[in-house]
């Protein structure tokens, strides 16, 4: 189990949320992206090409724009909030491509234009004797905690037929695929999603209390590349 949860502190797919954020929110937050102070940078030390991530003007309001080009890193909002306060996720975006190579079901295809994610804080309170052990190993190793779990809302590139699917690389990371193949590539997409529900559909269980939100675009284990743009992203209790 040590040696899964190193490689799932490894994947590109985890995201460690953001140490100083202990306080959590409780209230909603909406992010229409004036700038990116709210967000640090997430980037992994075996990847060397870096996805970029800007804002620009589109009919006069801020958007993100990440560009992927055989590239990977992230973006993590750098404060967290409650999840069972404020389940429910909403954002619009769009994307300039899917990816041909693009598999969600295999680590090779494991690349998409945009995902969404709601990362959930390792709790040790919550946790069992055998599992705080193997956490605490792994601070050691790594300075934080790896995250507990996460979801990952994608714009897949294929079309299956399921809604979730675990990531190739880790089960701690469930996908929700949301958009499915390039029907839609090139229009702005209003999503709204239940994270909590979602949760427990896609667990089994209920998740830790404590919640943040990341971004990633990635085109590292495909080799194309690709453009995907967020005018923002609300959370919010209904």
């Amino acid at each position: 189990m040590i040696k899964q949860l190193i490689v799932i502190s490894l994947s590109l797919l985890v995201f460690c949320v953001t140490p100083g954020a202990a306080q959590m929110m409780e209230q909603g937050f909406r992010e229409d992206f004036q700038s990116l102070a709210n967000w640090r940078p997430q980037t992994f030390s075996k990847i060397p090409r870096h996805s970029a991530y800007s804002i620009q003007k589109e009919e006069g309001k801020n958007i993100l724009v990440a560009r992927a080009d055989r590239s990977a890193s992230g973006i993590i909002y750098t404060r967290s909030y409650n999840i069972y306060k404020m389940p429910i996720i909403k954002w619009r975006w769009k994307v300039s491509n899917v990816y041909q190579k693009g598999d969600e079901k295999k680590k090779s295809g494991d690349d998409y234009p945009l995902r969404i994610y709601a990362v959930f804080k390792y709790d040790p309170d919550k946790a069992g004797a055998f599992e705080q052990a193997q956490y605490k190993a792994l601070k050691l190793f790594y300075g934080e905690y790896p995250p507990h779990s996460s979801l990952s809302y994608i714009w897949a590139n294929k079309k299956y037929p399921e809604r979730i699917l675990p990531n190739p690389y880790t089960t701690k990371t469930q996908m929700i695929l949301l958009q499915k193949g390039p029907e839609r590539v090139g229009q702005w997409v209003e999503e709204k999603v239940n994270a909590l529900e979602d949760y427990r559909k896609a667990f089994g269980t209920d998740p830790p209390n404590e919640a943040s939100i990341a971004i990633m675009s990635d085109a590292d284990n495909t080799g194309e590349k690709a453009a995907g743009y967020i005018s923002y992203i609300e959370v919010s209790a209904r």
